[in-house]
């Protein structure tokens, strides 16, 4: 059934061609053209600016100095509040099957048809500046462009929220940013305001653990799930409505990094997540991600031991499946990071008709905070004109002037109901949208349902679910983040609070943070796991993956030809990598360039490594710190690794050696041993290959993690 999905449909006419050829001629009209002023007057030097003599002042008549530099002293743009540090990519999305029992939103009716889709991946705490691999949520927003106007799905990469309602996001935001008094620290949750936060709001007990899980440090967008968070709902053309949670899934799985490796990669290459989307789409290898829809009847909306609407609780796909509805390719990068990325303006009031709300408070806050906000940061009302925001349908309206307003509107009338222009426009009774017809009534309240107070189960559930490995690297996140925090009452307090969840969880958080463990071990009593939410079970596989081949002068080009030569066919990447760049000489004066150096390329940057044979490439391989640095990071990050012949001493060199590596008695043997995989005969290396990408595949091999080669500890 996956494999039926994920074929392309026949290809048919495509009424949601509008946006590629949008940019298709803005690619021509940029193409080979002549240097203008603003005005589009032709430009003889922008070099030189205008003087009284060759060394004489400036003259304020130099109307094209002037321009170019009032225009480079305004080129900043307020950043987001949150999520300023993004990157976007365009692509398609198709639907399977058509939906028309579940809604009436065209886009999700005819399989045939390519909708055009924008989508901006981000951090949330960071500014602008920040890097890529800090400890955060992730955003995923996705701008549809429909026949029936611009649907923005806006997203995160974990499905709850740190509380229920709108009203204290200005709070929570505040408390995680860096601290107002010194602006520091950046792009982190390790410091005292924000643990201060959590434990007066213990409703956040459920994102906490999401944000000290491995979701908070993706290996790759394109390897990272997606969640709309809040409740939505989908109503048919018979006005039938249902509750909907959005859900995608990437058919690379989901996986993550480690945080060592994060913390490796802010140094090494703080644009590793932008970088590692923008190579793979230059490479044909598009991400793609399914849509999932986890749908519940309207009728069962009090069926469950929580209350659907609330943000901080998450639909277990044990009890509400998810139902896959389509896929999304990312095919295309932006043509310019600013006029794209940065003034894209999603909003998940940005519905077309067959979407609707539900009364999740947290999104009804939403619906208007989003709009607000580009008000300021895009300069005024008209956003939905520049070129990334606009529809690809005609906008006709009433609606004038304003800052950066881009349409020419002709006539004398601006008003409806008009009898001038025959009360042109006029709305659509028939099609036009339909909010679905929901009966409520209340006395007017600051109050919470009853139904929300509930903190700490679905946490427990979250804890239960997952696998040792995430267990201790969650404990670990704690004494990181939790250690930072200089107040130690509020150290105490955030074990007393997760002692609620589980009280070994509690007890071992406060072994690292120095401070007592709960007096009596706590829980919420939850026993039930929901597997789905562990990234142990998530799709496995090696295509796309980067590994390092480490050689130097003297290495057998043989086993290096061999092993790229069946890695590129099974979809994997290789880097050769040396003391320096340049040629390499094998032993038998063969030359291969080595594309990267120990300077600019570095273990937390491949998912595997393989060592080729040659004794002379072994022998000064052994001599560099760097090479043994890169073996060593390898295997404690619990990744694959890969040596043939000689290249077995480099693992020994290493230390690696009570992992059981190939025996000289049995040279044609390929033997396997948590992740390390070796041979001694190098005539032949086909199945020694396939063992490592089937090891590459797993991701990860835990039982060495954070262990020497000695395997001590």
């Amino acid at each position: 059934m996956a494999k039926n999905r994920q074929n392309e449909p026949a290809n048919q006419p495509n009424q949601q061609n509008k946006k590629s050829k949008q940019l298709d001629q803005y690619r021509k009209d940029h193409k080979d053209s002549t240097l203008t002023t603003n005005q589009g007057m032709p430009v003889s030097n922008t070099a030189d600016s205008l003087k009284a003599g060759e060394r004489g002042p400036t003259l304020m008549e130099d109307f094209h100095f002037r321009e170019k530099m009032m225009h480079f002293d305004n080129e900043r743009i307020p950043e987001r509040v949150v999520h300023a540090r993004g990157f976007g990519v365009h692509g398609y999305f198709q639907v399977y099957e058509p939906l028309t029992e579940l809604t009436s939103a065209k886009f999700l009716q005819d399989p045939s048809v390519k909708t055009p889709v924008f989508v901006r991946f981000s951090t949330v705490v960071g500014q602008k500046g920040s890097d890529d691999t800090v400890r955060d949520v992730r955003g995923f927003a996705t701008k549809f462009y429909t026949d029936d106007g611009n649907y923005d799905l806006v997203a995160n990469n974990m499905p709850v929220f740190f509380f229920h309602d709108a009203m204290k996001f200005p709070d929570f935001v505040h408390s995680i940013k860096p601290e107002p008094h010194n602006e520091m620290p950046q792009a982190t949750a390790a410091h005292d305001t924000l643990w201060d936060f959590v434990v007066n709001n213990t409703e956040s007990a459920h994102m906490m653990l999401w944000l000290m899980s491995d979701r908070a440090i993706p290996r790759s967008f394109r390897m990272m799930e997606g969640f709309g968070v809040n409740t939505f709902r989908f109503v048919n053309a018979e006005g039938k409505g249902r509750f909907v949670k959005f859900h995608w899934k990437p058919l690379l799985g989901a996986h993550s990094l480690v945080w060592d490796e994060a913390e490796k990669l802010r140094g090494a290459d703080p644009d590793f997540l932008r970088r590692d989307l923008w190579e793979a789409i230059n490479q044909g290898e598009y991400p793609e991600f399914e849509l999932g829809v986890q749908i519940l009847e309207e009728e069962d909306e009090f069926a469950f031991d929580f209350d659907i609407l609330d943000p901080t609780k998450f639909w277990p796909e044990e009890q509400v499946p998810v139902k896959i509805i389509g896929k999304m390719t990312l095919d295309q990068n932006q043509d310019n990071f600013f006029a794209e990325t940065e003034q894209a303006a999603f909003h998940p009031g940005h519905v077309v008709p067959g979407i609707d709300f539900s009364n999740d408070p947290m999104l009804q806050g939403r619906l208007f905070s989003y709009l607000d906000t580009q008000l300021l940061r895009l300069g005024g009302p008209n956003f939905a004109e520049i070129p990334i925001n606009r529809p690809i349908v005609p906008v006709k309206n009433n609606q004038r002037e304003g800052f950066h307003r881009m349409s020419i509107d002709k006539g004398a009338v601006s008003y409806s109901a008009n009898s001038m222009r025959g009360n042109s426009p006029a709305p659509d009774p028939e099609n036009g949208y339909k909010h679905h017809a929901e009966k409520v009534e209340g006395r007017k309240t600051r109050k919470r349902s009853d139904s929300f107070n509930d903190h700490y189960r679905q946490a427990t559930l979250f804890w239960n679910s997952m696998s040792q490995p995430e267990k201790q690297h969650i404990i670990k996140a704690f004494h990181f983040e939790v250690g930072k925090v200089k107040d130690k009452t509020i150290r105490q307090r955030v074990v007393d609070m997760f002692n609620h969840v589980d009280g070994q969880l509690a007890a071992q958080i406060a072994t690292g943070v120095g401070v007592n463990p709960p007096e009596s071990p706590g829980g919420s009593g939850e026993t039930a796991a929901s597997p789905a939410v562990s990234q142990e079970n998530t799709v496995k596989a090696a295509t796309t993956r980067k590994l390092a081949i480490l050689i130097e002068n003297g290495f057998n080009m043989d086993d290096v030809v061999q092993v790229t030569t069946q890695l590129g066919s099974a979809g994997l990447h290789a880097d050769i990598i040396s003391k320096n760049q340049g040629m390499i000489t094998s032993a038998d004066g063969q030359q291969i360039e080595a594309n990267k150096s120990y300077a600019i390329s570095s273990s937390v940057m491949y998912d595997a490594l393989y060592i080729p044979g040659g004794k002379q490439s072994t022998d000064q391989l052994m001599k560099h710190f760097d090479a043994k640095s890169f073996v060593n990071d390898a295997f404690v990050h619990a990744k694959t690794i890969g040596a043939a012949g000689s290249g077995i001493d480099l693992l020994m060199a290493a230390d690696i050696r009570q992992i059981m590596l190939a025996d000289t008695n049995t040279t044609n043997q390929v033997v396997t041993d948590l992740g390390v995989v070796t041979i001694h005969d190098t005539n032949e290396l086909t199945a020694f290959t396939q063992e490592m990408i089937d090891n590459i595949a797993q991701h990860r091999h835990w039982a060495r993690e954070n262990k020497d080669g000695k395997m001590s500890g």
